[in-house]
């Protein structure tokens, strides 16, 4: 069985919980992924990966019934999708496995309220530039549903990896990938043991649920 991560707009506080968009609530010593890219003029620059959502563990906890991911502390992801949602991009990434750093995920193995803080990131203007929040919610379902999910399986998964989160196409999201595609994110179940989570591989697949 996979997890289907359910999005809503909400009133309620969100700080330290599971939500995509908006701004991550991170440890102090936890640095926001960028990566190196070329801007118009040529020059060299470290971009900033799209923040895409956080995971608190023990909201996800009571659906992981076999135990593979943590089930306390915090679950971050980011990636160079701002193509996908519409915006100009110095990054590109094309179908099939993304390049090193162009997807990352963190992971906090426990949560603070009064240590951990929101990483705002604005423009020269100090205006926001993430989306709204929404609040994720969590449920069970077929590994082969619609939608954004967690430990979904399928005939392209490798032995000995475990399937963290497929992205698809929403348009109430402004999310849109080419012909179909779906995002899947995947680390190998030894580097999951050892929290290893700079070894996950983010792959872009033609046609996927």
């Amino acid at each position: 069985m996979a997890i289907r991560l359910n999005l809503q707009k909400t009133e309620r506080i969100l700080f330290c919980g599971s939500k995509w968009w908006g701004d991550p609530d991170m440890p102090e010593n936890m640095q926001y992924p960028t990566i190196e890219a070329v801007d118009e003029d040529g020059e060299k620059m470290d971009y900033p990966l799209t923040f895409i959502c956080q995971i608190n563990c023990e909201d996800m906890a009571p659906f992981d019934k076999e135990g593979k991911l943590p089930h306390e502390g915090m679950l971050y992801f980011f990636g160079a999708i701002d193509e996908y949602l519409g915006y100009g991009s110095p990054v590109e990434n094309a179908v099939g496995e993304w390049p090193k750093g162009h997807f990352v995920v963190k992971y906090a193995k426990s949560i603070n309220f009064e240590t951990f803080q929101s990483c705002i990131l604005v423009d020269d203007e100090d205006q926001s530039l993430t989306e709204p929040e929404l609040e994720i919610t969590f449920s069970e379902c077929e590994d082969g549903a619609e939608g954004h999910l967690m430990l979904a399986c399928g005939d392209h998964d490798a032995t000995g990896m475990v399937h963290l989160l497929r992205l698809v196409s929403d348009e109430k999201i402004g999310l849109l990938f080419n012909d179909g595609a779906a995002l899947d994110v995947m680390i190998k179940e030894s580097d999951l043991k050892y929290g290893n989570w700079k070894k996950a591989k983010a792959f872009l697949r033609q046609n996927q649920l």
